[in-house]
Formats: structure tokens, C-alpha cells, sequence
């Protein structure tokens, strides 16, 4: 009960003072608010590297082509046939540790249309396993097989947001878009996922829900591509259980410049240690955002203890007649301690909300996944509290000092 009514006279003291604390309170809203907005923006931001990453495969490396042109790509021409199918044979013959293998060919688009729409998808030209290995789940229909790969058959698998494009809304499953000048029947539409962004570090992803998805070896077959460039863009080779992902890089890497004559027209990349990399620079952009929002806190700190040393000045008489009426030192301490740490935690309440608000605008301007999660919005409180005690401890312990004669003779 005594707390209680400590809690009471606190609020009526911080009614009182509505401007003063009104001005107090805004160095812990914006302090919290910083604090919340720093751990959901790196929570949603994580959350996405994981999701991005998991489509690449940590079991998994990857081959890209680095692409060249003019006289460059004649140059490399003489020594290299680019990335091919031979590349993934010779790995798989000679590589005893992988154990599956994808390969990607993007397409350029100059027409993709139906008879409801058009769109402005990718298309890429893949093999049949290159759903499992990124992780890729359908809504409707089927994935395309090795019989239709190997048949050469006009069948496409539509990204969720290039099937609402080329269709409106309608079923596609049956229908016949048209891929530059050849037609395709869609056969099956990937589950619309959360993914957002096309790359990691610099390296492509798939950006699936924007995509159509065709037969490597019917679009290597029927739709055009330029001289000289290579045969795959991408090849995703899934590795054993147990085998280390730089160990298989490098590997992989010393097979393919042999083949390739020593150009360097390709880049081997290991997801694994992207996402390490990609954590290293969250680690430190969370170090950059967490002493931004020590300092608001710092700040709002600060505001907690000027205006308790004010609070004590003003009722200093009030302090020597408690003292005369019996109430002890650690009564009156524990009484302006409450008071800070209840402008604390209405600062903190409020910080909660406005950084939600803070992270929401945040992302939808910068595109960023945001994400929040009960262990960071007990811990902006949690240091929230800690800060009220700690600013608040030296005007408690300062009222508490006083003596009551010399209190009230001041009064």
C-alpha cells in the first residue's frame, strides 16, 4: 500500500509539473524510441538475411559467370567457352562431395505478355532441380520434371506476382503465355513468399515472386541468346553433409580455372559465408544505433535528474516536515527514487510506441523488413528503469541528506 500510494503522490507530482515533465519525459521517448527502433530494424533485417540466405542453401556453393564484352569477351573466348554444362559434369565426375547440382540461364525479355496482360518479370531458363535446392514451394500446380526438360516441352512455373501481372487476379494454371516468340503453357505458381530483395552482398538472388521459371534445355534450344556469351549464368552445387563449404569452394574453384584456362570469367560464392559477412555488418551497424540511442538515453537521463534537483529544491520544506514527523532517511529517498523511476517507465511506455512507429516509417521509406520480438521491448524498458534509478539515485540520496531543522527553517 505504501508503494502504491508512492506511485500516486509521483503522479500527481508529475501532473503538477506538466510542462517540466512533459520536456523530461521527451529524452526517454526518444531514447526508448531509438532503442526499439534500432532492435526491430536489426531483428527484421536478420530475419531477412536468414530467409535470403536459406534460398541459396548453406549446404550449397555457388558458381556465378562474370560477364564480359567486345574485345574483353573475345579475349576470354580463346581460352574459356564460358560456363556451361561441361563445367557441372566435370565438378560432378571429378567432386566426389556434391551431391546435387542446379544451373540458371537468364533470358532477355523483349516480349512477355498473355491474353489478360503483359509483365515486366525476369524469365529464367533452369533445370528441374533448381526448385528444391532454393527452397521454392508452390500454391497451385506443379513444378516442371526432367521428362519435360529433357523433352524440350514449352511449360513455365510463374512467380506469384508475375501471375497476378500477366493473369489479374485469374487462374493461370493451363494457360499460354508468350515468351519472346515462343509460347509456353504455365503448369504451376510458387507460394508468394516474404523475400523483398534481389540481392545480398553484393550477389544475385532469385526475387522469385517477379519471375518465370522455364527449361534450361527448351530455352537453350528455342529461344535466342548472343554470340559468345555463356551457356549458364549461375550453377548451384549442393554439397554432402559434413563437407566444409571453403574447403568445397576451393575445390571447386581450382577445377574450373583449369577448365577455363585460367580466366577469371567466373566467381565461386559460399551463402555460408555471406551470412557471416552480412551478420558482421549488422553486428556493427547494431554498435552504431545502440550508442545513437545510448546517448538519447544518456540525454534523457540527464532531464531525470535536473528536474528531481529541482523537485527537491521546491519541497525542501515539505522533506524537513516528513523528517520532523518521524519518516526516515530511506523513506525519502525511496520516495523521489519512485518518482524517477515512474517518469522512467511512463517515458518508456510511450518509447515503445513511438518506436514502433519510428521502425514502421523507417521501413516502408527504406524497403527494410522490420520485426519485433518481447526480449527487446522488455529489454528498452528494462534499461529504461535502470537509467531512472541511476540519474535519480544522487537527488534522492541528496533530499535525503537534508536536515529537517535547517529544511524547515528554509522553508
Amino acid at each position: 500500500m505504501n508503494q502504491l500510494n508512492e506511485i500516486r503522490q509521483a503522479l500527481g507530482e508529475m501532473a503538477h509539473h506538466k510542462l517540466r515533465t512533459g520536456l523530461t519525459l521527451l529524452g526517454m521517448i526518444f531514447g526508448v524510441g531509438a532503442v526499439i527502433a534500432m532492435l526491430s530494424i536489426g531483428e527484421g533485417a536478420e530475419r531477412e538475411a536468414l530467409s535470403m540466405i536459406e534460398s541459396m542453401g548453406l549446404r550449397n556453393v555457388v558458381v556465378e559467370s562474370r560477364p564480359s564484352e567486345g574485345e574483353a569477351l573475345q579475349t576470354v573466348r580463346e581460352h574459356s567457352v564460358g560456363l556451361s554444362l561441361g563445367d557441372v559434369r566435370s565438378a560432378m565426375e571429378t567432386l566426389p562431395f556434391i551431391q546435387q547440382w542446379s544451373a540458371v540461364k537468364e533470358v532477355r525479355v523483349h516480349n512477355l505478355f498473355s491474353a489478360d496482360g503483359r509483365s515486366d518479370a525476369k524469365v529464367a531458363a533452369v533445370t528441374p532441380s533448381h526448385f528444391p535446392l532454393s527452397n521454392l514451394h508452390l500454391s497451385a500446380g506443379r513444378f516442371f520434371d526432367d521428362r519435360d526438360n529433357r523433352l524440350y516441352r514449352q511449360v513455365a512455373v510463374l512467380g506469384a506476382e508475375a501471375a497476378d501481372a500477366l493473369f489479374g487476379g485469374g487462374d493461370p494454371l493451363g494457360q499460354s503465355i508468350k515468351v519472346n516468340h515462343q509460347w509456353f503453357r504455365v503448369v504451376g505458381v510458387l507460394a508468394s513468399g516474404e523475400q523483398v530483395r534481389s540481392k545480398i552482398e553484393g550477389v544475385k538472388l532469385g526475387g522469385e515472386r517477379n519471375q518465370v521459371f522455364v527449361p534450361l534445355n527448351t530455352a537453350l534450344k528455342k529461344l535466342a541468346f548472343k554470340p559468345l556469351e555463356d551457356q549458364l549464368d549461375r550453377i548451384k552445387l549442393q554439397l554432402a553433409e559434413g563437407v566444409a563449404p571453403p574447403l568445397a569452394a576451393a575445390s571447386i574453384d581450382h577445377l574450373l580455372s583449369r577448365r577455363h584456362g585460367g580466366e577469371f570469367d567466373f566467381q565461386v560464392v559460399v551463402p555460408a559465408d555471406l551470412l557471416a559477412q552480412y551478420q558482421q555488418t549488422q553486428r556493427i551497424f547494431n554498435i552504431v544505433m545502440a550508442c545513437v540511442a545510448g546517448i538519447s538515453l544518456l540525454v534523457g537521463g540527464i532531464g531525470i535528474m535536473n528536474i528531481m534537483l529541482a523537485t527537491v529544491m521546491e519541497r525542501t520544506g515539505e522533506i524537513g516536515l516528513l523528517r520532523a514527523l518521524g519518516a526516515t532517511k530511506r523513506d525519502i529517498a525511496r520516495q523521489f527514487i519512485t518518482e524517477s523511476l515512474v517518469i522512467a517507465a511512463c517515458g518508456g511506455l510511450i518509447g515503445i510506441l513511438a518506436g514502433i512507429l519510428l521502425s514502421l516509417v523507417i521501413g516502408a521509406y527504406a524497403d527494410w523488413q522490420v520485426a519485433w520480438s518481447p526480449l527487446s521491448l522488455l529489454l528498452s524498458v528494462g534499461v529504461c528503469m535502470v537509467v531512472g534509478v541511476a540519474f535519480g539515485w544522487y537527488p534522492a540520496r541528496k533530499a535525503a541528506e537534508l536536515d529537517p531543522i535547517i529544511a524547515l527553517q528554509r522553508d
